[in-house]
């Protein structure tokens, strides 16, 4: 592990992996979220989306990172396509059950009180769906970095799981741990990170919980 980080084998395959988890995430996420807002906001769009929607979250990962390879090949869209069709319905779902969430009666108030909608929807609708969003946002990106590198392992030309598939050929076993923990151990960083973003954007729940 020591070697793979001072060779510079480490930040060159780690950013390449990042890099197709982030934009594939913000592509799951472009879709996801109006999807999931309007499964909370409406009947009619909770029906028409949700068996599509719970469909596409149940189907295993190797799936999605071959249905990718078979579409684009070994190049970097096919992990970007993998991510995003992993994330996007457990985003949605996190969206939906947040906007389902909303107190409807502190709505009626702030209505009754002449609040504009822009009011509303900044200081009672997103504050109620945040929290929803940042639990789907830390569930759905732990498993879209495992498919990506699931994907690279099937086929890519660089990054963590081609590193693993390529020391796998080369019958390194030690090399093939030394990956695998490095991976392990950056999603536990990057998991921590998230946690520590979450707690400083909900610090209000805090405060309002001690008072």
């Amino acid at each position: 592990m020591w070697d793979i980080v001072v060779q510079g084998e480490f930040v060159d395959d780690f950013a390449a992996s990042i890099s197709k988890t982030f934009m594939g995430f913000g592509l799951g996420a472009f879709f996801g979220v109006p999807v999931g807002y309007a499964m909370g906001k409406s009947r009619y769009w909770k029906s028409f989306f949700h068996d599509g929607v719970i469909g596409a979250g149940s189907i295993p990962g190797i799936t999605y990172a071959v249905f990718a390879l078979v579409i684009f090949g070994t190049g970097f869209l096919g992990p970007v396509l993998a991510v995003a069709l992993i994330s996007m319905p457990y985003i949605a779902l996190s969206v939906a059950e947040g906007v389902e969430g909303v107190d409807a009666d502190l709505v009626n108030m702030s209505t009754a009180f002449q609040r504009s909608r822009q009011d509303i929807t900044r200081h009672v609708v997103f504050p109620s769906i945040m929290p929803f969003v940042f639990a789907g946002v830390r569930l759905s990106f732990a498993i879209a970095w495992k498919v990506e590198a699931l994907t690279e392992v099937f086929g890519s030309s660089n990054g963590v799981g081609f590193q693993i598939r390529f020391a796998f050929q080369s019958f390194s076993i030690t090399n093939v741990i030394a990956w695998t923990l490095l991976f392990i151990l950056f999603m536990l960083l990057i998991e921590r990170g998230l946690a520590l973003v979450e707690a400083r954007v909900f610090r209000w729940r805090i405060w309002e919980q001690a008072t």
